[in-house]
């Protein structure tokens, strides 16, 4: 617990230092990313908002991506794609922030219906730098991997945080 609470707060405190704001949106790990996110002190400066896109009903109404719209663009979920558009939409559906982090995957003990195995995500970041991975643990163990997924998710966002330029909006850098 404590590498992911570590890298929450890693994260927490470049996005402060920066002024930025951050959405979260993700499956397979099930709210971890958020809640190492918001287990720091004075999260609300960088905290915009988040949602577990678990389901297609929930990807719609959280997000705004629809089976029909992933199928007319021949992406599928668990795929480093779907996780870009999902970093994107839900970056976009929290007004001017700097940065989208997205998580999709199969936490197990099964893997999905696309052919992943349990132990499959992928993660992006989109903001000033758009960074996306794969990652494949080997385990069937659901806890394990949904805590391996929120490590994996924290430490590219403080890789990008630490190699992006300020995000600027209309307003001046870091205002939404």
């Amino acid at each position: 617990m404590r590498d992911i609470l570590f890298l929450g707060h890693e994260a927490g405190q470049l996005l402060k230092e920066r002024g930025e704001k951050i959405a979260v949106a993700e499956t397979s790990a099930g709210g971890l990313i958020a809640a190492c996110l918001l287990a720091q002190p004075g999260a609300s400066a960088y905290f915009a908002g988040g949602a577990i896109t678990y389901s297609a009903r929930s990807i719609r109404g959280l997000v705004g991506i629809s089976t029909d719209e992933m199928r007319e663009r021949g992406i599928r979920s668990s795929s480093e794609p779907y996780a870009q558009w999902l970093a994107e939409a839900v970056r976009a559906k929290h007004g001017r922030i700097a940065w989208g982090l997205a998580e999709t995957g199969a936490s197990g003990p099964q893997g999905n219906p696309y052919g992943d195995p349990a132990g499959h995500t992928c993660l992006a970041v989109h903001g000033t730098v758009r960074l996306v991975r794969t990652l494949r643990t080997g385990s069937s163990d659901r806890v394990e991997n949904m805590w391996a997924f929120t490590e994996a998710a924290l430490a590219l966002l403080v890789e990008a945080l630490k190699t992006a330029p300020r995000w600027v909006s209309r307003d001046g850098p870091g205002v939404p």
